[in-house]
C-alpha cells in the first residue's frame, strides 16, 4: 500500500469518526433522522389557503371541509338553496392576482385573527378571519366584511 492511499483511508476514518460524534451529541441517529421526516402541525394560514384552493377549483366539499361552527352551517344553508354554488365560489376568487395573509394573533380559547388581503388589479381588499383548532385542525369560525384598500399604482404598472 502507498503512502498517498494509507493516507486517504486515514482521513475517511477520521472524517466518519468525526460525523459520528457530532450525530451522536445532537440526540443520535434517530433523532437526526425524525428532524428530518417529522410532520409539521397544520397552522391557521394552511386552513386559509386550502379553502382558497379549493374556491378556486370550485371543489365544495374541501371548501366546506375548511369552515366551522355557524360559519360552515350558514354556508352548507346556502349550498342547499344555490344551484350553482360551486360557480359562486370560484368565481369569488376571479381576478385575484395575489394573496397576503399576515401572522395570526393568538386569542382566548384556541382561537386566531388573521388579516388577509387579496390583491386584484385596480384594488386591494383586506378580511379578517377568525379561526378556531379543532380535532380535525384549524378552521375559518368568522369572516368579517371586506374593507377595500385605496391602491395608488394598480397592479402589474409597469415600473418607469
Amino acid at each position: 500500500m502507498n503512502k498517498q492511499r494509507l493516507a486517504r483511508i486515514i482521513t475517511l476514518t477520521v472524517l466518519a469518526v468525526t460525523v459520528g460524534i457530532v450525530v451522536a451529541k445532537q440526540g443520535g441517529f434517530n433523532a437526526a433522522i425524525s428532524k428530518w421526516t417529522e410532520r409539521r402541525e397544520a397552522s391557521p394560514q394552511d386552513a386559509i389557503f386550502a379553502m382558497l384552493d379549493a374556491a378556486r377549483e370550485g371543489n365544495v366539499d374541501a371548501y366546506l371541509a375548511q369552515y366551522t361552527g355557524p360559519m360552515e352551517q350558514a354556508l352548507r344553508k346556502v349550498k342547499s338553496e344555490s344551484p350553482d354554488f360551486a360557480r359562486g365560489i370560484r368565481e369569488s376568487g376571479a381576478g385575484i392576482k395575489g394573496i397576503a395573509v399576515l401572522d395570526p394573533e393568538p386569542l382566548p380559547e384556541q382561537r386566531v385573527k388573521a388579516r388577509v388581503e387579496f390583491v386584484f388589479e385596480d384594488r386591494t381588499e383586506a378580511q379578517t378571519m377568525f379561526l378556531e383548532k379543532t380535532r380535525a385542525g384549524w378552521k375559518i369560525a368568522a369572516v368579517e366584511s371586506a374593507e377595500r384598500i385605496k391602491t395608488l399604482v394598480p397592479y402589474g404598472t409597469p415600473v418607469q
